[in-house]
């Protein structure tokens, strides 16, 4: 699809339309295990995105031919809200999604220990209840998360960030306007204790040089979302000490009285 003419500049004194710096990742938030009926869930804001992602299994394999003997089946289905957009979308799957489906699975995989599994499902869900750029980047992010918090067995996390080219300068992190009116866009995922790429991908044209800063851009990117990844683990599974010594002293203090 064309990119749309530039109506105005996108980088002015250094600061950009949403007024970040060039090198500045959007907010994020992260919310572990929002959906009681999934095996595990996560919930991401993202500068103005907004996304679930839902995971089920290891399962049993429908239809069953798609199971394997020597590993689990695992598929992903990345999927766009009719009111994510500023139009409204068609509710059915575009060849977009089909396509992002595909590359947020190829991302996933190899962070897998899926011949733990042999002949079982597991299956992940992405729904972008608001879009507004970097969803596939997002959806990764929630699904790696997701993932964790549905106990299955992986190498590591998967983060990922994207990089692009505007107004001839390479920035971080890309917003809806910034990547229809920019140059161009580098979405890259990573397993961060490896340093494994999981995927990297490029729409738009970029020099060797400048190439090679976007990606070295985007890795870094990736280490931060890999730490806000971390942290909100932590904050959903590891139980601060201090409340639990107060109770502790209370419980201590009623029965010396």
């Amino acid at each position: 699809m064309p990119k749309k003419a530039k109506s105005e500049k996108l980088i002015r004194r250094g600061v950009r339309t949403d007024g970040r710096k060039i090198h500045d990742l959007r907010n994020i938030k992260i919310e572990v295990g929002p959906l009681e009926r999934a095996d595990g869930s996560a919930y991401i804001e993202w500068g103005n995105n907004k996304i679930l992602a839902a995971v089920y299994g290891p399962r049993e394999v429908h239809p069953r031919h798609l199971a394997r003997p020597d590993r689990a089946f695992f598929r992903c289905r990345y999927h766009m809200a009719p009111f994510s957009t500023t139009e409204r979308k068609r509710p059915a799957p575009s060849r977009r999604e089909r396509e992002l489906s595909k590359v947020t699975r190829v991302a996933l995989e190899p962070s897998i220990l899926t011949k733990l599994y042999p002949r079982a499902g597991i299956d992940v869900f992405i729904e972008i209840l608001q879009s507004d750029g970097g969803t596939r980047c997002a959806g990764i992010t929630a699904a790696s998360i997701a993932l964790v918090d549905a106990g299955i067995p992986m190498k590591d996390l998967v983060a990922a960030c994207a990089a692009g080219k505007i107004d001839g300068k390479i920035v971080l992190d890309l917003n809806e306007v910034e990547d229809q009116e920019g140059d161009a866009d580098v979405p890259v995922a990573i397993m961060p204790r490896t340093g494994g790429i999981s995927l990297l991908q490029m729409d738009g044209i970029l020099s060797q040089t400048e190439f090679k800063e976007a990606l070295e851009l985007a890795l870094e990117g990736c280490k931060q979302v890999y730490e806000l990844q971390k942290e909100a683990l932590t904050k959903a599974y590891v139980q601060e000490e201090a409340p639990v010594k107060d109770e502790e002293k209370s419980e201590g203090e009623e029965q010396n009285e």
